[in-house]
C-alpha cells in the first residue's frame, strides 16, 4: 500500500492520519512524540511495512492536525485516537508510541484491554512526581529553544499545519506535560495493562530515567524492558537500524496466550 494521507473530523477538530504498509496485515497504530508529527516515525516504516497495516496519527494540534480551543490532555489525545480507530472500523490492533505517543498508548492499553493486543513504548513516562528532574526541563522550554533544537520539524509544522501558531502550541503542550490530574499521565492505571508489553528507553534519556522504567516494568504483569545503548530520548531516530528490527520482532512474536500469531 502506498502511503495514503487523510483527515477525520473528530469533535470539530481535523485529525490527520496516514495509512501505509500491508493492507492485509494486522493493524499497527503509530503515535509520535510531543511537538512532532507522523513523519518522525518514517525511519521505522521500511522495517514494518511488509508485515503490518500501519496507521500513523498526527496528535491534536501537531503535524497537519488542527488544535482547536479545548485544553490539551493525554485523555483528549486518547479520545481522539479511539474515535478515529472507530471510524476506521479497527477493533483490535498493535500499538507503538514514542514519548507523548507512548503515554497515550499506556492509557489506551489500560482502558481498552480487548483492543490493544501488543504494546511497545519508547521514552514514555508513566507519571510525573514532585521533584522529578524532568519537571524543570519541561517548564523551562521556550519556542526559541525548540526551534534551535529542531528547526526542520518547526519548519514542517509551519508549512503543513492548517492554522499554524507554534507559540500557542508550545504553551498548550507544556501545560499537558505538567498536568498531574487524572486527565494526564496514566500513573496507577498502568497496572490494568494485560497485553504483552515492551518498554524501551535510550540509555542516556534525560526525560525517562532508568529508575522510572524499572518501576513501570514492575507494575505491568507481562512487560519486558530494553535499555538501548548509545542513544538518548529519540532512540528510533538515532539508531533506526537497531530499533526497527527489534520493534518488528516484538510485534511478530506469536501471541503468548494462544500460541498463535495475532
Amino acid at each position: 500500500m502506498t502511503k495514503q494521507s487523510a483527515y477525520a473530523d473528530i469533535n470539530g477538530i481535523s485529525i490527520h492520519f496516514e495509512q501505509s504498509g500491508n493492507p492485509e496485515g494486522f493493524p499497527l497504530v503509530m503515535l509520535h512524540g510531543g511537538l512532532g508529527s507522523t513523519r518522525d516515525l518514517d525511519v521505522l516504516t521500511e522495517y514494518l511495512e511488509p508485515h503490518f497495516r500501519l496507521i500513523s496519527i498526527d496528535l491534536r494540534g501537531q503535524g497537519k492536525s488542527s488544535l482547536g480551543n479545548a485544553p490539551l490532555s493525554y485523555a483528549q489525545y486518547q479520545n481522539d485516537v479511539q474515535t478515529l480507530l472507530g471510524l476506521l472500523d479497527i477493533s483490535r490492533y498493535f500499538l507503538f508510541g514514542f514519548s507523548d505517543g507512548g503515554i497515550v498508548a499506556y492509557r489506551l492499553a489500560a482502558q481498552n484491554p480487548a483492543q490493544v493486543t501488543r504494546l511497545l513504548t519508547l521514552g514514555s513516562s508513566w507519571r510525573l512526581e514532585e521533584g522529578d528532574p524532568a519537571v524543570e526541563t519541561l517548564r523551562g522550554l521556550t519556542v526559541e529553544m525548540w526551534t534551535e533544537l529542531f528547526p526542520e520539524g518547526v519548519a514542517y509544522y509551519q508549512a503543513s499545519n492548517p492554522a499554524p501558531n507554534f507559540p500557542a502550541l508550545v504553551e498548550a503542550v507544556k501545560t499537558l506535560w505538567l498536568n498531574t490530574e487524572e486527565s494526564g499521565y496514566p500513573c496507577d492505571l498502568v497496572a490494568h495493562i494485560d497485553c504483552p508489553t515492551l518498554i524501551m528507553r535510550g540509555d542516556d534519556d534525560f526525560l525517562f530515567s532508568l529508575e522510572e522504567a524499572v518501576a513501570l516494568k514492575a507494575r505491568i504483569k507481562d512487560a519486558s524492558f530494553a535499555n538501548i545503548p548509545f542513544t538518548t530520548h529519540a532512540a528510533h531516530q538515532e539508531l533506526p537500524e537497531l530499533l526497527g528490527p527489534l520493534i518488528r520482532q516484538f510485534f511478530l512474536q506469536p501471541n503468548q496466550a494462544t500460541n498463535k500469531s495475532v
